[in-house]
């Protein structure tokens, strides 16, 4: 954590060389007054400068790495971490070590609630929002494959028992790969419902086509 002590004749001088030095701005940093400073007399003699201790706080990618890291101490799994940013909004994690089918849960639930938490984390040290994905030993691209094959067999049902099928509550990136996968499918819509976490898709006949 990135921390410099600066004086000035003002307190706000110390902070404006101190913000200068760390090449960042006040909602970016953490201020602590040392010392107010002091006015000499006729401003030269017996005066003291103002000094500030300025900390750069942590940025999204930094809390999303603690918060696992103690998440995961907690739970008794040693692993590794690695944060790929694919872009300014969306960073994926991969996860690797010892107990990855207790960090990922029955059906993804517990690396998915997560995931979720994570988010939040992140979401509160950024200026803008960012997606999370957490990615324990490849488990979302083997996911990914399930829910494709999931998507089609479901959408067959569907189109044969000409009832709405409603899925398990699923993260926003899960629910987009069934989208994905059925988009094209000229026998089913797909829409997601209900609120988050809690949201889902239900695949249904897509009566415009009988």
């Amino acid at each position: 954590m990135k921390q410099v002590t600066a004086n000035g004749q003002t307190v706000e001088e110390a902070v404006q060389s101190a913000l200068a030095q760390l090449n960042a701005t006040k909602d970016q940093v953490e201020i602590q007054i040392v010392d107010e400073g002091k006015k000499g007399l006729f401003g030269l003699f017996g005066s003291r400068p103002a000094v500030v201790k300025v900390t750069l706080k942590p940025g999204a990618i930094e809390s999303v790495v603690d918060f696992l890291q103690n998440v995961l101490r907690n739970m008794g799994i040693e692993a590794n971490i690695e944060t790929v940013q694919e872009d300014d909004r969306n960073v994926f994690v991969n996860i690797t070590g010892e107990k990855m089918g207790l960090l990922i849960g029955k059906r993804g639930q517990t690396v998915n609630s997560l995931q979720y938490l994570t988010q939040l984390v992140a979401n509160r040290h950024s200026g803008h929002y960012i997606r999370v994905i957490l990615n324990p030993e490849n488990y979302r691209e083997r996911r990914k494959e399930t829910l494709a094959r999931l998507a089609e067999r479901l959408a067959q049902k569907a189109v044969h028992e000409g009832e709405p099928i409603k899925l398990e509550p699923m993260p926003n990136y899960e629910r987009k790969i069934i989208h994905t996968v059925l988009a094209d499918h000229r026998g089913v819509q797909t829409v997601s419902k209900g609120e988050e976490p809690n949201r889902y898709v239900v695949i249904q006949p897509n009566t415009s086509q009988s």
